[in-house]
């Protein structure tokens, strides 16, 4: 099963009729000094001269849908031609445009354009990202023999960043969306046209999309309203010409224009253009208006390498939120296949406790196909790179009502398509009661750079999932005295897997062994990312540099966490007691302010040395105490718990992006 057929939201994303957040409304003025002079900075040469007062017609088609192959032999056969803007991550699979057929159009005298990767919203992205977005489509489609100078942002999504990055990438210009007067409500002040020439090269202004609610007129308006008002230059943007349904679906895109609507829209068009002489009109492609000549291309980083410990998923945990607006957090989609109704959303409490989020699906209108949850699909600011013939072993918890879940797998290939992989095996509904699941994947695919995974909802129902994990299996340690039957065999695996303990040079954990303050230190220090140490002299005397854990120590006193003792020592093979280790996670937690309604033990009155500290422990789910109600706040505490406080820690608040 294709990808397209697997996971139709993420391979077609949904452009916005509106203009995004952001997006700077006033730019109309002409300004052709400045045009002039970022022209002849990129060694643009001038377009053919414009009649004053002459409409310029533009046909531009988005995202490399198949469909438009038949709708640009009808242009041609008209005489016309237009631009194709192709994400470069979506060519050459089932449904869209095939190399061959790309290198068609432009035989036939259609330009070809970019569209980014893998149609991303190039506002939401880092640097790195944003220009293997922009860069590596433009390197990619020029390598297939297409000559690429314009680009056309994907939903519209741009700021000077973007602006700059597409300049930087050597296009000529770059198109928006949303920013020309036309049907849409809101757009009654926006202007008739484009300027001729634009007044900013990388966001040059265009109507909204055209879909199904366009009719003949209404796309004719377009033109005629530009034609009555001084002419200027009109892009109109197609997305699916014909019938276009979802093969996988039966649902039809609404970003459609019907083959009838289309055809005589072309047909009339055409006649403008060979008959007013009242009101001219040319038909141009973008090329043919911006001008210019074919810049050199521009090598893009590199996705990060693969990473062979630790967890690979970013955000792991849900916690920090996409940007204002957004149904899912930092680095994640959701979507699915097939007929059905998806509706997500960021639901509390999480799996950790009521201070924690985590991502709810509801699934309706069930026919066929599922909804999931994945890590973002992009080119390597989140999603996992991946070593080829390597396995991973993947954790997630979830509950839910009604339909199974599983895993679902795709990979990316080296210029950046996403394809379905696999999917694991089904797990039954859990009436809402959180339960963890693990998966070790097939070896990956020859050629794959990158894969994720996340769980799906395969018929009606809700799912809510949270705390992700993903690990190269290459890079995970086992202990020999840790079976799977064990206690904390999930926290203390955890740890393991984080790098947060090696272990013994026996391969054992030794669970049971009192911790001392020394490694206790260690723990925290590798938990925090293993951080720069400030520089500064030595703390406690009875901690040298030459200490296996001085600096580990050093930092931990640095950044608050422990004071030492009255006799200014850290005593580092004295044994941590458990009031003790609420006390150091409640100082690296900055010393948050405690709820009146957190737990009480009877063993940890008011005004014991720890009281508030063990309270806030408790009120975090990170201690649940003995069964006979109590603490032990003087107890010395073994590595197995220590391993449990640290994991539910981390499911409170996690170490982030």
């Amino acid at each position: 099963m294709t990808l397209l057929q697997r996971y139709t939201a993420v391979s077609e994303p949904r452009h916005r009729a509106e203009r995004p957040p952001g997006r700077r409304k006033s730019r109309w003025l002409a300004a052709s000094t400045t045009v002039a002079l970022a022209a002849s900075l990129m060694g643009l040469t001038a377009p053919a001269a414009n009649a004053v007062g002459e409409t310029v017609v533009t046909l531009t088609f988005d995202d490399a849908n198949v469909d438009q192959v038949a709708a640009a032999a009808k242009i041609n056969s008209l005489g016309m031609n237009g631009t194709f803007f192709l994400p470069s991550g979506f060519m050459n699979r089932p449904n869209y445009m095939t190399t061959a057929d790309a290198l068609a159009l432009q035989t036939a005298g259609n330009e070809i354009g970019g569209h980014s990767v893998t149609h991303a919203d190039l506002t939401a992205v880092g640097t790195d990202e944003l220009a293997r977005q922009i860069c590596g489509d433009r390197v990619t489609l020029a390598g297939y023999g297409l000559d690429i100078q314009n680009f056309a942002y994907p939903f519209a999504a741009s700021n000077p960043t973007t602006e700059a990055e597409a300049a930087a990438c050597g296009y000529n210009s770059a198109r928006g969306l949303g920013d020309i007067r036309s049907k849409v409500v809101g757009s009654e002040t926006f202007p008739f046209a484009e300027t001729l020439p634009p007044g900013n090269l990388f966001y040059t202004g265009a109507p909204d999309q055209l879909d199904e609610t366009w009719t003949l007129a209404d796309i004719q308006t377009l033109v005629t309203q530009a034609q009555a008002n001084g002419g200027g230059w009109v892009q109109l943007t197609f997305h699916h010409v014909g019938t276009g349904i979802d093969p996988s679906s039966g649902v039809k895109d609404p970003l459609t224009v019907s083959t009838d609507t289309f055809n005589q829209f072309a047909d009339w068009l055409a006649n403008q253009a060979a008959t007013n002489t009242t009101n001219p009109v040319q038909v141009k492609t973008v090329k043919e208006v911006i001008g210019g000549t074919t810049q050199p291309l521009v090598a893009a980083p590199p996705p990060p390498a693969p990473q062979t410990t630790g967890n690979l998923i970013k955000n792991p945990s849900l916690e920090t939120p996409g940007l204002a607006g957004a149904v899912v957090p930092r680095c994640w989609q959701g979507g699915g296949y097939g007929t059905n109704t998806r509706t997500f959303s960021t639901v509390t409490p999480g799996h950790a406790g009521t201070a924690t989020a985590a991502e709810q699906l509801v699934v309706s209108g069930y026919t066929n196909g599922d909804g999931k949850l994945l890590p973002t699909l992009d080119t390597g600011e989140c999603a996992p790179s991946a070593t080829p013939g390597h396995t991973y072993l993947a954790k997630a918890w979830y509950k839910s009502t009604g339909g199974n879940t599983q895993f679902d797998l795709h990979y990316r290939t080296a210029t950046g398509t996403w394809e379905y992989w696999t999917s694991g095996p089904l797990y039954l509904p859990t009436n809402n009661v959180w339960a963890q699941v693990t998966y070790t994947t097939p070896a990956v695919p020859a050629g794959a750079t990158a894969i994720t995974l996340g769980l799906n909802l395969i018929n009606n129902g809700t799912l809510i999932t949270d705390d992700y994990e993903l690990y190269d299996t290459a890079g995970v340690k086992t202990f020999t005295d840790i079976p799977s039957t064990f206690l904390f065999y999930n926290e203390i695996s955890w740890m393991s897997n984080n790098l947060i303990t090696t272990g013994y040079a026996d391969g054992t954990f030794k669970p049971g062994l009192t911790l001392d303050r020394g490694m206790m230190a260690a723990f925290l220090y590798r938990f925090a990312g293993s951080p720069a140490v400030p520089a500064g002299p030595q703390k406690f005397p009875d901690v040298p540099p030459t200490h296996d854990f001085y600096k580990e120590i050093q930092w931990l006193a640095s950044q608050g966490i422990t004071q030492g003792f009255a006799d200014l020592g850290y005593h580092p093979y004295e044994q941590v007691n458990r009031d003790q280790m609420a006390a150091f996670l409640y100082r690296m937690n900055g010393k948050p302010a405690v709820r009146a309604t957190a737990p009480v033990f009877p063993d940890v009155p008011v005004g014991s040395g720890f009281y508030n500290e063990v309270r806030w422990l408790a009120d975090m789910g990170i201690t649940f105490g003995f069964a006979d109600g109590t603490f032990k706040p003087g107890a010395s505490i073994n590595r197995d718990q220590v391993a449990a406080f640290i994991y539910r820690y981390n499911l409170n608040f996690p170490k982030g992006m």
